[in-house]
């Protein structure tokens, strides 16, 4: 098995590169058919990874929508879902958070040293807790669900998620979805935060597909190295 898991990176921004407005309403930059595409990609990850961040503020249940996806899984041999995996440094998950409730998928969550042993109490066997360094390193990360048979991750978000995982150079495709509008508000969160990026103007990313989704276009990159 490979050292560590084929990591896809899926994101939906505006056309100024937010993923959301500065609302307490969740704004959906995506649409119907993209949920649907999006769902096939999820099917064919063996987990799906986002920050405690993006738990906190969306609640997101991270489960496949497509009955007849879940049941291919299973004929497969695989489970229903894809395992659940987030990353906390300050332990601050709630144990009713449907990240936790809902699914029959493991649930994994990577944290600090001094954190691990509080998080694990709280969450009992909603989830296993993982120490993960400090700081909290994705490459062990990685290695750590290599280990468990994850070959394929996927990272959906937030913003300080993308920008970890693309500074470190740790991400093989892109998958970048561009909605029709503007957000326009410095206070909004956007698709990655200031960094050192490898994928540079000296080695940009290769366009590898791009999809008209109604008005939504879908841009499918591959970073440099990538394994395929």
């Amino acid at each position: 098995m490979s050292e560590r898991p084929y990591v896809l990176l899926s994101c939906a921004m505006s056309v100024d590169g937010y993923i959301d407005d500065a609302t307490p309403e969740r704004l959906r930059l995506s649409s119907p058919a993209d949920f649907d595409r999006v769902d096939g990609v999820r099917a064919a990850c063996d987990a799906i990874l986002v920050g405690a961040g993006t738990v906190r503020a969306d609640d997101p249940r991270l489960l496949l929508r497509s009955p007849a996806r879940r049941e291919r899984r299973i004929a497969r041999g695989q489970p229903g879902d894809p395992a659940k995996v987030t990353l906390t440094w300050s332990g601050d998950l709630d144990p009713e958070a449907r990240f936790f409730t809902t699914g029959e998928a493991r649930k994994l969550v990577y944290t600090l040293p001094g954190t691990a042993a509080g998080l694990a109490a709280r969450l009992g066997d909603r989830a296993e807790v993982v120490d993960a360094g400090d700081p909290v390193s994705l490459p062990a990360v990685l290695a750590d669900l290599s280990a468990r048979g994850v070959r394929r991750l996927m990272v959906e978000g937030g913003g300080g998620m993308h920008t970890r995982f693309l500074t470190a150079g740790l991400v093989d495709e892109l998958h970048l979805v561009v909605a029709p509008f503007f957000i326009g508000d410095p206070s909004a969160p956007r698709f990655v935060g200031p960094g050192v990026f490898p994928q540079s103007p000296e080695r940009p990313m290769r366009l590898d597909e791009a999809t008209r989704i109604g008005d939504l276009v879908l841009l499918r990159y591959l970073a440099g190295g990538a394994r395929g």
